[in-house]
């Protein structure tokens, strides 16, 4: 189902970014992340929860720390706590922007803890938050996990580098990532008309770029 533009832009505002939306020039997506998951496993050998690092692109970061830190600093997470809280508490709104699926059945989360936002170094902001699983569950062979936007409004990469980590897996768990299909053609048109339309193209196209990452234990 798509999500309407409007609760979008509800969770932008935590970040001053409204207002650049309504610039005609700006076109879809809006955002753009760059991810790193984790997928932790409790002392039964259980998937319990995904932890999720995103650092932001450097215009959404630089409204998220507009006027938080003086002289060249850092803002600190405490300045940065009541932003993370209004995105947090919007990003429900979007299941996250986190999937995942066990034996072909969707797995549900419960709310997110341990989150907090954080500027790094070189001036880029991550978001960081921990997915508990409603259930925790046993992973066998066909545990998967993606992180989109349905809509296409944020862009979501995985990082090229360290992608993803099992935290506390038993042994001879393992974890691989395979890259999203190449578009067609008419999908192609459709990203390239929402493109220069500023618009979103469609519900579901967020999962036709998504990266799938697989968890696999004996």
């Amino acid at each position: 189902m798509a999500r309407p533009m409007h609760n979008m832009r509800t969770f932008l505002a935590g970040f001053g970014l409204v207002a650049s939306l309504a610039t005609p020039a700006v076109a879809h997506p809006h955002v753009w992340v760059t991810a790193r998951e984790d997928v932790i496993f409790d002392p039964q050998g259980r998937i319990a929860a995904v932890r999720g690092a995103w650092v932001f692109d450097d215009m959404y970061s630089a409204f998220a720390t507009q006027g938080l830190a003086a002289n060249g600093q850092l803002a600190t997470k405490d300045q940065l706590a009541p932003l993370a809280k209004t995105n947090i508490d919007s990003l429900a709104e979007f299941d996250y922007f986190t999937f995942a699926k066990l034996a072909g059945n969707k797995v549900e989360f419960g709310a997110p803890t341990d989150y907090s936002l954080e500027e790094r170094p070189d001036k880029l902001v991550v978001l960081t938050f921990t997915l508990p699983l409603k259930d925790p569950s046993l992973p066998g062979k066909a545990f998967t996990l993606q992180v989109y936007d349905p809509t296409y409004f944020v862009a979501f990469s995985l990082d090229d580098k360290e992608p993803v980590d099992l935290v506390g897996a038993p042994k001879g768990c393992s974890v691989s990532v395979l890259g999203a299909d190449p578009l067609d053609a008419e999908a192609t048109k459709k990203l390239s008309e929402a493109f220069f339309a500023n618009l979103s193209p469609g519900s579901d196209f967020g999962v036709k770029l998504a990266s799938r990452i697989f968890v696999a234990c004996p």
